[in-house]
């Protein structure tokens, strides 16, 4: 029997799909985390605490405790107005994706 393990990303799709033994048909979990890193450091997308922050607060609802604590350090270089713009992005977010 012939066995396939691959691992496939498309970041203009923002898919990612993991199988053994072929397609599973369910995508994974799109990396909020990562995203969240991408926007603090200013690789691969623009400089963006706001957008940081909200993307480390969707990671650490779904258990990422590493993004809790990115968000926590954050925050810490934010303003009070940058910090209530992230959550509300990240409300308006979750309630636009059901979660």
């Amino acid at each position: 029997m012939l066995r396939e393990d691959f691992h496939f990303e498309d970041a203009a799709t923002d898919v990612s799909v993991h199988a053994i033994g072929g397609w599973t048909g369910r995508p994974a979990e799109p990396d909020y985390f990562g995203r969240g890193l991408k926007a603090c450091t200013g690789r691969g997308a623009a400089l963006d605490l706001v957008q940081a922050h909200k993307w480390f607060n969707i990671a650490a609802l779904r258990g990422n405790a590493e993004a809790r604590r990115y968000r926590t350090e954050l925050a810490l270089e934010m303003t009070r107005s940058e910090i209530a713009e992230a959550q509300r992005q990240a409300r308006a977010w979750l309630a636009r994706h059901n979660h």
